[in-house]
């Protein structure tokens, strides 16, 4: 199993600085107006990252001069975006929004170039492939979650249907990948798979290729969040894993087998989000108590309780040698 433990809190510790940077921000020509619920990297240059906000608009940044280098005004909320971290084709953003379409946003030409229009209530999370540039998944309050092929003129490939296709059409559940509100996605980091959570305080897996429910069994997993939820998958582990924001904590599951490994605890409020970093094997969450707490692999397994205080912690699997010698194969 892998374990886990607080590493460090990422904030400004000296006061002075921090009215500083509280007064920049607010003083900030371009700050959004109201709650900022998506900010991503722009994947292929740290010169530019973009951010939306339930105040209606989705901001292109400068890195180097911190001002806008485009914005793009909706007609409602802005609940989700997304830029494709493989495209190599296109520029385009997707944005979720408080209306039933998905609109994609080029950034090369600053318009809005598509509309996918198949959902019947707001779009509340947006995620492209990490495995084709064209393919992308959306997540609806209308209990549904498609797949769309940007390039096709129909656009939807698979609405992803819970039963597997095993209901009847008149079951009000057919055809429907949660039984409420499907506010989370996240795919696998191959592409091959795809995570869902709703309201119904259930996670699901999806083979993205053919939309068939795995049935993977997580278990409850409270989800009370009337908006988008942020959660992640790892990458480069010995075994996946799906990290998901379950009120002041994060719930750790095996992606695969569905087993909660671990509650990650150090929190006072609600977590909103949370995010791996590959290169140092990472975890990042964000929550509402204004703390950013950053998350690292134990090197060494805990001692159970009811052993003896002598016995050596175990070597956590994840960082045990593979290599052996000829003489020990011997």
């Amino acid at each position: 199993m892998l374990g886990f433990f607080l590493a460090r809190q990422a904030g400004l510790d000296d006061p002075l600085r921090l009215r500083r940077a509280e007064s920049t921000r607010r003083n900030h020509p371009d700050v959004h107006k109201y709650s900022v619920e998506t900010v991503q990297w722009y994947p292929h240059d740290t010169g530019m990252f973009t951010s939306s906000s339930f105040d209606k608009t989705l901001k292109v940044w400068d890195t180097n001069t911190l001002q806008t280098a485009d914005v793009f005004n909706f007609e409602e909320t802005v609940y989700s975006h997304h830029m494709s971290p493989v495209a190599t084709k296109h520029c385009l953003v997707a944005v979720g929004t408080r209306g039933p379409k998905v609109q994609l946003c080029d950034l090369k030409s600053g318009s809005c170039s598509h509309i996918l229009q198949g959902h019947r209530q707001e779009i509340l999370a947006v995620s492209w492939s990490p495995r084709c540039e064209y393919v992308l998944a959306t997540a609806s309050a209308d209990s549904r979650v498609k797949l769309w092929d940007v390039r096709r003129a129909s656009g939807c490939l698979i609405t992803l249907d819970q039963h597997n296709g095993k209901k009847s059409q008149a079951v009000e559940s057919a055809n429907t990948a949660h039984n409420g509100k499907v506010n989370g996605l996240c795919f696998t980091s191959d592409g091959l798979h795809l995570l869902t959570v709703g309201t119904d305080n259930r996670m699901r897996l999806w083979n993205s290729s053919n939309g068939e429910n795995t049935l993977v069994n997580y278990g409850k997993v409270c989800n009370d969040s009337r908006k988008g939820l942020k959660f992640t998958v790892s990458y480069g582990c010995s075994s996946e894993f799906v990290f998901v924001p379950y009120g002041s904590t994060i719930a750790v599951y095996t992606v695969y087998s569905g087993e909660q490994i671990t509650m990650l605890k150090g929190h006072y409020k609600s977590v909103d989000c949370c995010v791996f970093q590959s290169n140092f094997q990472e975890l990042y969450s964000g929550s509402r108590d204004c703390n950013i707490l950053a998350w690292v692999p134990s090197l060494y397994e805990p001692v159970p309780d009811d052993e003896e205080p002598t016995t050596k912690s175990q070597l956590n699997p994840a960082f045990e040698d593979a290599w052996s010698s000829s003489d020990e194969e011997g």
